[in-house]
This record gives structure tokens, sequence and C-alpha cells, in this order.
């Protein structure tokens, strides 16, 4: 782990660690980049090493500078001669759109860029490293996958044996290694680095964040969650034609988000026809006053018909009588969860056949798999793009034991310590929830004493000067 860089005026630097420090005497090189005509006419391509980005923005006149980044880029000096650079990349964890756009951007990236031609793909996720043969990646090679979804180099859950990966690594003469995962891969990508470092192996390890629930911290968002956003309303729009088109219609929309309502949250913003939105981070409960089925029943009597987004962690308290607990950091794949939609689609049924006053017409959609496995759309495309070839300027820079990922729109390097601390997620107390309430005109279905203990977990996001951490886009 590297320590932070703390300077009298609060600034803190989240640094990330570099080959030269535990081998020395390394040589370098001059960039590529200057001989290439692509980049000769774009001024100060080249980022300067004091280059950083603010964690925090929005700041009061007399606060601290804060947390900050590396900017990514390219170095004037690189830590690799091209000819000696053999790269590999691994796709780990579940599907999400973009995984082949990225794949396609590092291995142009090293090949146009800087003159790698030795770039492998390693197959099945971890378990690939020691248990298939790798396949050689080419521009040629690579040039459509952007088109498909999935990835080329297949992928699966757990698999993670440091000592054999890192054996691998160092048996193939591999020497720069770019992970595409989520919260638990990039975990695993820090324990190979670490192995890597104690060897003493001048190998370049990068991690690239990928999962569609948008819940790895620091960063802005991760590859895939524009698409899903968009891909959502599909489902959403549906859901709306089968709700009004019958007598009291209630369409049931079920999203990804176990931890994290991101995907939620934007696709009911965007689409402007959800009547009530439902989040893990925000509890519900469905009898009573107040309750989810009390506000059914008002709903279909002002309008008719209604739809319902429901994230795949909602609720699950009510489901189990108790909040399911994962640790992520061992856990080799993604926990089950019973499935919360056709729960609440069941209660919904249940409720009204009992009242028997109000017959209803409900309509069940799960998307998830439809939109796990879609191509990347135009937004997401470019974006895998910058954070690729960020990635790959980091690598060759010497750079290592990071995740390339934006910070307030701009590309950074940053350690694996910080994106490995905990989940990020929808903060119910800023205004874009309440943004969302608003469109929906929903309750918060808040009881005092979940009113407190959000509050008081506000509080915890809380930086010295008393401004709120931003959780999300504001």
């Amino acid at each position: 782990m590297v320590d932070s860089t703390t300077a009298a005026s609060g600034f803190v630097l989240e640094d990330v660690p570099h080959l030269s420090d535990y081998i020395p005497h390394l040589p370098t090189y001059p960039d590529p980049l200057q001989d290439n005509p692509s980049y000769s006419v774009v001024a100060q391509y080249y980022v300067n090493v004091d280059d950083t980005v603010a964690q925090q923005i929005v700041v009061h006149k007399n606060s601290p500078r804060g947390t900050h980044f590396r900017r990514a880029g390219p170095a004037q000096k690189v830590y690799f001669d091209s000819e000696e650079v053999c790269a590999c990349i691994v796709t780990c964890g579940g599907l999400c759109p973009g995984l082949n756009t990225v794949i396609r951007e590092i291995v142009c990236g090293l090949y146009h860029m800087y003159g790698v031609h030795r770039v492998l793909g390693i197959q099945g996720g971890y378990t690939g490293f020691y248990s298939r043969n790798t396949v050689p990646l080419t521009p040629k090679v690579v040039n459509d996958i952007h088109k498909r979804g999935g990835t080329i180099l297949g992928t699966s859950y757990g698999g993670h044996d440091t000592s054999k990966i890192v054996d691998s690594i160092e048996d193939r003469g591999i020497n720069q290694v770019y992970i595409l995962g989520g919260y638990g891969t990039q975990y695993e990508a820090a324990m190979i680095f670490e192995e890597v470092r104690r060897r003493g192996l001048k190998v370049a390890v990068v991690g690239i964040p990928k999962t569609i629930d948008n819940d790895i911290p620091v960063i802005d968002k991760s590859i895939g969650f524009d698409t899903a956003v968009e891909e959502a309303q599909r489902a959403i729009s549906s859901a709306h034609v089968e709700a009004e088109s019958a007598e009291n219609g209630i369409g049931v929309v079920k999203l990804m988000g176990r931890y994290s309502g991101f995907i939620a949250m934007y696709a009911t913003l965007a689409s402007r026809d959800v009547d009530c939105c439902l989040i893990p981070e925000s509890p519900f409960y469905m009898d009573g006053p107040g309750g989810l089925l009390e506000f059914i029943e008002r709903r279909l009597k002002e309008q008719g018909h209604m739809v319902i987004v429901i994230a795949e962690g909602a609720g699950q308290e009510l489901l189990c009588g108790h909040p399911p607990i994962v640790n992520k950091q061992e856990a080799s794949a993604d926990q089950l969860l019973p499935d919360v939609g056709l729960w609440l689609s069941q209660k919904i049924k249940d409720h009204f056949a009992k009242c028997r006053k109000m017959p209803i017409n409900l309509k069940y959609i799960d998307p998830t798999y439809m939109i796990r496995a879609i191509p990347s759309n135009a937004s997401d495309n470019v974006f895998c793009t910058l954070l690729a070839q960020s990635a790959v300027h980091g690598a060759m820079a010497g750079y290592t034991g990071f995740t390339v990922g934006p910070v307030n729109g701009r590309n950074c390097y940053i350690p694996f310590h910080l994106i490995n601390e905990g989940e990020k997620r929808v903060v119910i107390t800023d205004r874009m929830w309440a943004r969302l309430l608003s469109s929906t005109h929903q309750p918060s279905f808040l009881n005092p004493k979940d009113s407190i203990a959000v509050r008081e977990e506000r509080t915890e996001h809380q930086t010295s000067d008393g401004q709120s951490q931003p959780e999300i886009a504001d």
C-alpha cells in the first residue's frame, strides 16, 4: 500500500505504486508517441508528472485542498521497451456491455501507440492463467469485436489462486497484466500485485473497473452503466404499454442492483413513466398506512395504471426476515438473492385478491440477461476507449497496482486499496434521490426510526469541513 502524501495546505495525494519503488536502477525509454504522426499535432499531449485531479470539486473558500489522484495519460519517458513487452488481458466475473470494446482498445492502443506486438488473451477468467492456453490478440483479431456483446475471452467467477497466477505470469514472460472486473476482481488484482511486488518482478498490474451496477467507489462510473440504463428503458417502456392498455394495469420491472440502486434510479429518471422506484438503500414496507400497497391502490384510483421499478437487492430484509450479509472480499461469486420481483408481484396479487374491490392485471418483466449481453452503446464505446488507453499509458509509464477510472470527468490512477474499501451506494439524502421522488411522486416509505438511521449514516460521509462527500453525480 502506498502512503498518502499530505501538504500543509491540506493537499493529499493518494499516489499509486511505481515499478521503480521496488526495482532499483530501471532504465527508461523515450515515449514512442513522440514519433507517432497521429499525435504530432497535439499540443501538450504528455501529462505533467505533477498533474493531479481533485476528488472534491465543490469546496468552501477556506476549505483544505483535499484528496487528489494522479492524472492518467502518456508520460514523456516510459519504463518498457516496446519490443520487450508481453501483455495479457483477462476478464472476470459477470458480463456487462463494453468488455469487448476495452479488450479491443487495449490491444490497438498497445499496438498503434507503443508498437507492442505481443498481447495475449487469458481465457475463462482467473483460472485461465493456469488451466487453459492463451490466445494471441492482434488488431486484426479484435477489429470488430466491439460490435458484439459478452467477452471474446470468456469469463468466470472464482478460480483465483494468487501463487498459481503469478507463477503463470512469470513462466510466460508476461510483464503487463490488464484485469477487467468488478469489486471482488479488483480486490483479487491487488493480491496479484502484492505477490508480484514481493517477488520483485517487473510486471505492471492494472485494473479496469467493470460492474454494471456502478458500485465501485471513488470513480464516477464504470463501463456498461450508460448502456444498461439505456437498455432498461425498453423494459420500462414495455411495462408501461402493458399497464396502460389494461384496466388497473401494473407493470413490475426488476433491474440489476444487488447493493446499489444506480441503474434503477437513473432508468427511472430517464423514463418518466415510472410511478415507484425501489432500491436497496431506501427501506420500504408493504402493509399499513403509508405502505407500498396503500400507495399502489391510491395510484391505480388516480390514473388507472402504474409502473414499478425495483432493484434486485431492494427489500431483501422483507423476504428473509433480516438483511443479507455478504463478505464480498471472500466470496468467489455473487451470492444468489431471492427474486424480489417475483415476490413483490405475488404480494401485490395476493393483496388485491383479498380485497376483491379492484381487479388488477399485473405483468412482470426481468430484462437482466438481455441487458448484460448487449454490445455497448456509443457513449460507452467512447468511455471504454478512453479508459483502455489510460490504462495502457499508465502501465507503459511504469505505474502498477492501480485501477483506472474517471474522477470528476478526468481519468485517474487510483490505488487498489481505495477501490477495495467498500461499495458505492446511492445516498438517499442527496438531491438526486429527491429529484427521483419529485418525478415519481412516491412517498419515501421511511418511518421515523429509518429516517434517524439514514441521517446518522449520512453524517459518516461528511468531510472535515462539514461538506458531504458526493456518492453520485449532482
